[in-house]
């Protein structure tokens, strides 16, 4: 999608500075790596209350949601709070993450605060228990994969291509038919979070409920490199942590899972600019020479000994709107370089699959056309070389596309379906029902293709759109004619 709603975007309080005369030190007895450490800190007091804050930070397995629970021995009692679903019972107070901080990667941290009353006695908690584990006690957690070691491979079946097909390890054929799960590449760069609500073990199961074999996890690459511009909890290895703790629920859940360059760096203004930043805030023309070869060189190692993995180059390439002429916008899609129109030294899709083949992966590699993927009129002319022949045509389409209607499709896609893998990554509409997906997906389903809805995220579906109303897959009146297709193919 081009430009993700801003209507979800969250406005976060800020997180009380963790300074106070009051702070719990975490000591152990042999100096051994807790399996979770909790700074307490009583920030100011008066009379009758206080303000209080939490620093926890998690040395265990990365986890997608977080509850930290400990108990006042002095009659304290929560009366509000920020960062946290803070609630009591008794003397024990349970703080529980709030749907933008739930993802929290090994040494990750995160902060939390609240008002309470007192009287007698402001006594510092003793113990607290992370997701049921003690803090600030001896532990010698498991060691994590280094990002170089692939998660260990569910369900899913490893996948290559084999003409114009895509097909398991076995030769039976595999159509990619499910959602997108918007989220990574929005909420690091922003501040918010790894992902845009849950992606636990049951968020994962539901989507698999309605019978999809894949999800496409749209990423960012400042947030996976680890730049300075993003906080360090939303960053590097917590950041590439938390993906491959969701690619490995998908596939445990049978489904492929597609990840996706989605936000990256560059500056660009001209016409359709997403945003004037440099940064990776906003959907640009092009992929950037200086990150973007980096970023994929990176995912690539990560997932190279799972093929269950496939990789979408770049989300919605638009150089036809910075260049002056069709040839250039395709020869600035494939070669990169200076691309007229682009202030920035650009990525060409040809050094995206180099530098995915010089690690040696062979996953599948999806490459989207002009006009943000939903142009693929020259795709075959100007398609790069794969030495593993694993490459795929990439395609989005909306209702509000140029390339949107059956002779259009006719046209421009079947010659390309006829000769590589052709799989429609995104398609939807504004519209809150779905006679046009149905349309779309008639087309593909008769000839045998790959379609993914987007997307599995809580939005307006008027804006998004969005498919669903919770995350326990709820269809919205858009999103159900997806899922009821879904079922009656493949349930």
């Amino acid at each position: 999608m081009r430009h993700p709603p801003r209507s979800m975007l969250l406005a976060v309080t800020g997180a009380v500075a963790l300074v106070g005369a009051m702070v719990v030190p975490v000591v152990t007895a042999s100096g051994a790596t807790p399996a979770c450490t909790v700074e307490y800190s009583v920030t100011s007091q008066w009379d009758t209350g206080f303000q209080g804050a939490v620093q926890i930070t998690n040395n265990m397995a990365p986890v997608s949601s977080w509850s930290l629970s400990f108990d006042f021995a002095g009659g304290q009692k929560v009366t509000q709070g920020w960062n946290a679903k803070w609630s009591q019972s008794g003397t024990t107070v349970t703080a529980a993450n709030e749907s933008w901080n739930g993802a929290l990667g090994t040494g990750a941290s995160v902060s939390a605060g609240f008002l309470a009353n007192w009287s007698g006695s402001n006594a510092v908690p003793s113990a607290f228990r992370l997701n049921g584990t003690t803090c600030n006690v001896d532990s010698e957690p498991p060691p994590t994969p280094t990002p170089t070691e692939p998660p260990q491979s569910g369900s899913a079946p490893a996948l290559h291509v084999s003409g114009n097909k895509l097909v398991d390890a076995d030769g039976a054929g595999r159509r990619l038919l499910g959602v997108n799960r918007s989220g990574g590449e929005f909420m690091c760069v922003q501040g918010y979070g790894i992902w845009d609500g849950p992606v636990d073990d049951a968020a994962v199961a539901a989507i698999a409920d309605w019978k999809a074999n894949v999800v496409r996890i749209p990423l960012n690459e400042e947030c996976w490199l680890g730049l300075s511009n993003i906080k360090p909890e939303y960053a590097g290895a917590n950041y590439t942590a938390a993906v491959k703790d969701l690619v490995a629920k998908v596939e445990a859940h049978g489904m492929t899972p597609i990840v996706e360059l989605h936000w990256t760096y560059g500056q660009y203004t001209g016409n359709s600019a997403g945003c004037s930043d440099v940064h990776a805030t906003c959907q640009k023309p092009m992929p950037d020479a200086q990150y973007t070869p980096s970023f994929w060189s990176s995912v690539a190692s990560t997932f190279k000994g799972d093929q269950a993995v496939a990789f979408d180059l770049f989300n919605e390439p638009y150089p036809d709107r910075a260049t002056s002429t069709t040839t250039q916008a395709w020869q600035c899609w494939r070669d990169g370089g200076t691309c007229p129109g682009i202030g920035y030294e650009v990525a060409g899709m040809q050094d995206l699959v180099d530098a995915v083949r010089s690690t040696g992966a062979k996953n599948v590699i999806m490459a989207g056309g002009l006009a943000y993927s939903n142009d693929l009129s020259q795709w075959l002319t100007y398609k790069p070389t794969d030495p593993t022949g694993n490459l795929v045509a990439a395609y989005h389409v909306y209702n509000f596309n140029t390339c949107a209607s059956e002779s259009c499709w006719n046209s421009t896609l079947a010659p390309v379906a006829a000769q590589v893998p052709l799989v429609a990554g995104e398609i939807g509409e504004n519209t809150c029902s779905h006679a046009f997906v149905d349309q779309v997906m008639k087309w593909f389903d008769d000839r045998g293709l790959s379609y993914l809805g987007w997307t599995w995220n809580t939005w307006d579906c008027s804006a998004g759109p969005s498919l669903i109303s919770d995350y326990a897959g709820t269809p919205t009146a858009y999103g159900i004619g997806l899922r009821d297709h879904l079922r009656a193919l493949n349930g």
